[in-house]
């Protein structure tokens, strides 16, 4: 690939916070009284904007939940994050080597600074694309426009990678090539359904992906 730039989604590709947000949702869902969501039925609700999630639960309420969703979240992050392995050393080795890197994430601006702190790759990410900075969310291509924009990069020099189809589907609406994970809480064969160019069995195959692509 002749790739120059990397934006990455932040939320079970960098960082696993699968088990913070299935507790967060599992929380709001019996704050507000429905108390029938299994683990395997909140899954699905991993990848959309929340709000967008919680309508589909309660139009009326959703604001309320979103705000419960929110301050469970921030209250236990730190507690409940944790690393995928090989995730510093490659965006470390990535950013040595002169490639361009982003954030273009679905995370309210706090919480995605949250999380990159919490995991030592903020130095790595001047680039930080999120809920509050854009109009239409992933897979709507505006964010990853924006994101380009910023870093001065071209589509086709560009990979998105992602753990969810809304990554991979963002990435074929921007014109840029895609990388699913195989890590991806939703399964793999679920995500390459969606037909990313790449699939990362783990985080530093990417560094072998794009090797001979810098500028």
């Amino acid at each position: 690939m002749d790739i120059n730039t990397i934006l990455f989604d932040l939320d079970g590709t960098l960082i696993n916070t699968n088990e913070l947000i299935i507790s967060s949702f599992d929380h709001t869902l019996h704050t507000f009284g429905y108390t029938g969501y299994a683990r395997e039925d909140i899954i699905p609700f991993i990848g959309p904007p929340l709000d967008e999630t919680f309508k589909s639960i309660s139009p009326e309420r959703a604001e309320e939940m979103v705000e419960a969703y929110r301050k469970h979240n921030v209250l236990h992050h730190d507690d409940l994050i944790e690393e995928y392995e090989g995730v510093r050393e490659t965006i470390e080795a990535l950013a040595e080597q002169g490639f361009k890197l982003a954030i273009v994430t679905t995370k309210r601006v706090t919480t995605a600074h949250m999380g990159l702190r919490a995991a030592g790759l903020d130095r790595y990410f001047s680039t930080v694309i999120t809920y509050n900075d854009v109009d239409q969310v992933k897979p709507n291509p505006e964010p990853l426009h924006k994101a380009m924009e910023e870093l001065e990069a071209m589509p086709e020099q560009t990979l998105m990678v992602g753990d969810s189809h809304h990554d991979v589907l963002g990435g074929k609406n921007a014109g840029v090539k895609t990388a699913g994970v195989a890590w991806s809480i939703k399964g793999r064969d679920a995500l390459q359904a969606y037909e990313p160019d790449v699939m990362l069995e783990k985080m530093p195959d990417l560094l072998e992906v794009v090797k001979d692509g810098r500028a």
